[in-house]
């Protein structure tokens, strides 16, 4: 893994805080760091709820990115609790697709090796 996807890899890791908030929720056993073009690195957590309200950490990443003005995004890492490095879920990659043409091009970290791909590769047959 470079420098570059290492330090996303230890922002991730440094929110990673899994607890059960009540009954239904539970939190940051996920975490994921956004790097944009302009260079701002935002994270998130994953929140698990009984129903479908819950939120991938990846998509509220973004989420922070978007209330901060930004949608150019360069990479993303997701990690699990234990540190393994996980690729993006559907939703979470079509939801990076949504942003726009240049979204194609988002480079994924896929595993703690530093292997990465685009987006694109990820979803060939996208209709863009």
């Amino acid at each position: 893994m470079n420098t570059e996807w290492q330090k996303l890899y230890d922002l991730a890791m440094a929110v990673i805080n899994p607890h059960e908030i009540s009954k239904q929720m539970y939190v940051g056993s996920v975490a994921a760091a956004v790097l944009t073009k302009r260079g701002n690195i935002y994270t998130g957590i994953c929140i698990d709820t009984s129903s479908s309200l819950g939120m991938c950490a990846e998509r509220n990443a973004m989420s922070t990115m978007l209330a901060n003005g930004e949608n150019d995004i360069e990479k993303v890492v997701a990690v699990y609790k234990d540190g393994t490095v996980m690729a993006p879920c559907g939703a979470c990659r079509e939801f990076m697709m949504q942003l726009g043409e240049s979204a194609r091009n988002i480079e994924i970290l896929l595993n703690n090796d530093g292997k990465s791909m685009s987006l694109s590769e990820l979803m060939p047959e996208y209709p863009y």
